[in-house]
């Protein structure tokens, strides 16, 4: 059926459904007939309150889901975090869209509430609310005796007096600067290497007595971040099941000029494909072909978010190490298993054609999901009709959205857990008197929280003991953490890991190698550099070494110099060592190349390539001072930039891997400016050719959404963008006025379909 006709037939179908009038559709093909008769079917969206709901679920068999909260004891939660007394302190974002034009969104009406279960039945009886008047909070953890909270664009650490707010402490003012509320840093994950890491960012933090440490690190995904037992990251964006990190999480992003380095950011799962319960015709582009089926379910991942590891004890084996991501957009969670070969990391879809856990409620909208203290696999519902923000909400999702009522009620909010069938969890609490043995618990929440309980309490008196976990016969598990544990301390030495390095196995080596930089310092150096020179012999080990450079380069650079030249020379070829080694080169790219053609000018290998591809980039980001002159002389177009399109294409117009391809000497953008703006008004969907590379998924999105929809820009502020776009970095094309906006209006009045790179090159 052609796409012009479906839209047709939706539009007549939506008006018929509005008005409750009834007419003869004799004439209309049988898939005609279907779509239509599904559409009135879901026609309603009725409001379930939290136990009804799970009644529209089904998940795997043996399992069930419990409700732990709902209205009036939580609104609207996106995040949740555990405490050592197995309380949660929850995020909530009341403020997220109130109607299609998300009136209010600015009001502070977002909360941090600590949600307790006083009776031990399992159901949150006491809610507390610890900060109120915050403006569209996204994240929270606790740290010491306080807690870190991310209000945009600020990140702030408050401290707890029993349950009430103290001092407050700016932590970053630039933490979430930039962007719209779905495309902000959050996360405030505690890794197991102690620093704090986010999504949708490039930073991570650490509190260090009373200072604040701020590093770069890589950056990762869009909403929410986890990690497994070893501590690798896992995150996602909108489109992507689950992206994640090969190495540990502090190594790489040390080079600013390095861009998409091999061995973080992979693509964990390539199947993006999902499975609803139900018709899905509510997404925000359900009217361009292949967004949905036959049967009007969405087909691939458009709102992926929240992932997490199941690292708990109470679910069956199977389940153990598995990744669970969101996808609010088609009310499922989706399961994947996941594999290790040598230091890659890869996984597949549990099951084709259905889901872990599925509902045909429309409201129902998991954002985040969470390893609770008592195994169990808990997870967030934000329960609201209107999920997609404002700046991307099509005509057609308006219209879903009013047809079937989704606007109201704003005040519900759940969340549940997951449990096998007829077991009631038992309330587990941090005991200071078994923190040893908590280090050693099979359920990785319970570790988490007892190597944080003591280092945030400073429990030295401990510290003979974990010593002795790391040479004893411990089992791995309390290894690894009493090594990370002596780390957030301040007491691991070289001594430490100096054994580990020579006769623990490779997992245990991996961890003490990723502890490194604590130790490396000058004293250690030479003993250092020798077993890493040994260590790079080895080909698993060369991509973890050649990480290490930079650490080892601040207490010897002549020994990380001889290092460098050795892995150079022997591992050319392979695309993770040359990273790593280009991770090093910050602001030598050009020397390490011209010893690499001349020890071996081939110019395949990866790390010629890579080398050229960041000296073209650093070429690229040579034009600081231009760019801030443009953002002075076109304000409107620059903030609309910076809130809307860097989110995808990069602060430095060069794109973002799985997200979307350069502006920067893109020939869309400094082409027919007709074009360019039918691009940015209608959006843009399928391969698209950029400057003499061919961009398709999963390499990019694949689908990128208009703007001109939004009541939010003028024709005048959508025409200073394009002029903004069409002068920054390298590019150099003429000004666009609102004038050409609106005739471009005008051209495809009526339009609602994003367009494909070949309609617009006829």
């Amino acid at each position: 059926m052609g796409r012009l006709q479906y839209l047709i037939i939706s539009t007549i179908s939506l008006a018929w459904f509005a008005c409750g009038q009834t007419q003869q559709q004799d004439h209309l093909s049988k898939h005609e007939k279907d779509s239509l008769a599904m559409r009135k079917q879901y026609a309603q969206s009725p409001v379930m309150d939290g136990k009804a709901a799970i009644g529209a679920m089904t998940v795997d068999k043996g399992l069930e889901v419990q409700l732990v909260a709902a209205e009036p004891m939580v609104f609207a939660p996106v995040s949740t975090v555990f405490d050592d007394r197995g309380r949660m302190w929850v995020v909530e974002m009341m403020g997220f869209m109130p109607d299609t034009s998300g009136t209010g969104e600015d009001l502070p009406d977002g909360k941090i509430v600590i949600l307790e279960d006083t009776t031990g039945d399992g159901v949150m009886d006491k809610r507390t609310v610890f900060l109120d008047s915050l403006v569209l909070p996204r994240a929270v953890c606790l740290v010491e005796n306080g807690v870190l909270v991310a209000t945009p664009p600020q990140l702030w650490f408050i401290e707890n007096n029993n349950d009430k707010p103290g001092k407050k402490v700016l932590v970053d003012s630039m933490y979430a600067a930039g962007g719209n509320v779905e495309h902000q840093p959050n996360g405030l994950l505690r890794g197991l290497d102690n620093w704090i890491y986010n999504a949708k960012s490039d930073r991570r933090y650490r509190k260090v007595g009373d200072k604040w440490l701020k590093e770069a690190t890589t950056f990762r995904g869009q909403w929410g971040i986890a990690q497994d037992d070893k501590g690798r990251l896992y995150y996602n964006n909108n489109s992507e099941n689950l992206l994640g990190d090969y190495f540990p999480a502090g190594l790489g992003g040390k080079n600013p000029h390095l861009q998409n380095a091999a061995g973080y950011d992979q693509k964990i799962v390539r199947d993006n494909h999902v499975y609803p319960a139900h018709p899905t015709p509510g997404v925000n582009r359900g009217y361009v072909k292949g967004i949905l089926d036959d049967s009007l379910r969405l087909v691939e991942f458009t709102a992926a978010c929240g992932p997490v590891i199941y690292r708990g004890n109470l679910l069956p084996a199977e389940y153990a190490g598995n990744a669970f991501v969101a996808e609010p957009s088609a009310n499922l969670i989706k399961r994947n298993i996941l594999r290790d070969s040598g230091f890659i990391v890869t996984g597949e879809q549990a099951y084709k054609g259905k889901e872990f856990l599925a509902s045909t409620d429309e409201r129902f909208r998991p954002t985040g999901l969470y390893n609770g203290p008592d195994g169990a696999l808990y997870f967030t519902d934000m329960y609201r009709g209107i999920l997609q923000h404002k700046t991307y909400l099509t005509a057609y999702l308006k219209n879903e959205i009013k047809m079937r009522e989704l606007t109201q009620p704003l005040s519900c909010g759940r969340i549940y857990r997951i449990v096998p069938a007829g077991q009631l969890p038992r309330k587990t609490q941090v005991q200071e008197d078994e923190l040893l043995q908590l280090l050693n618990h099979p359920n990785g929440a319970l570790r988490d929280k007892a190597q944080q309980y003591i280092i945030d309490h400073r429990l030295t008196a401990l510290v003979p003991e974990l010593r002795q976990a790391l040479a004893g016969n411990a089992t791995p598990l309390l290894q690894v953490h009493a090594l990370w544990t002596l780390e957030g301390l301040h007491q691991l030495t070289y001594a430490d890991l100096a054994t580990i390095l020579e006769q623990g196995n490779d997992a245990y080596k991996v961890q003490a190698l990723a502890a490194l930089p604590s130790v490396l310092d000058t004293k250690s150096a030479k003993a250092v550099a020798a077993r890493l020179d040994t260590l790079a012999d080895n080909p698993f080990f060369a991509p973890y070494v050649a990480y290490l450079l930079p650490a080892l380069g601040k207490a010897d650079k002549a020994a990380a110099g001889r290092l460098e030249d050795k892995l150079m020379k022997t591992y050319a070829r392979d695309r993770y060592t040359s990273a790593a080694l280009i991770n090093y080169a910050v602001n030598r790219e050009a020397v390490l190349l011209k010893q690499l053609e001349a020890f071996n000018p081939d110019t395949t290998l990866a790390l010629n390539k890579q080398l050229h591809a960041v000296l073209k980039n650093m070429d690229n980001n040579a034009n600081a001072k231009k760019m801030d002159a443009l953002a002075a002389k076109y304000p409107r177009g620059y903030k609309i930039f910076n809130t809307v399109c860097q989110t995808c294409h990069g602060k430095n117009g060069n794109g973002i891997a799985s997200m979307a391809p350069p502006l920067n000497e893109s020939n869309w953008v400094t082409g027919d400016r007709n074009k360019f703006a039918a691009i940015v008004l209608y959006g843009l969907t399928g391969p698209v050719e950029v400057h003499g590379k061919m961009y398709k998924a999963p390499e990019i999105n694949g689908d990128m959404p208009g703007i001109g929809v939004s009541d939010e820009f003028s024709d005048g502020d959508i025409a200073e963008l394009l002029t903004f776009l069409r002068s920054a970095w390298n590019n150099k094309a003429g000004k666009v006025t609102a004038d050409d906006i609106k005739n471009v209006r005008k051209q495809y009045n009526g339009r609602q379909k994003p367009f494909t790179a070949a309609e617009l090159t006829k």
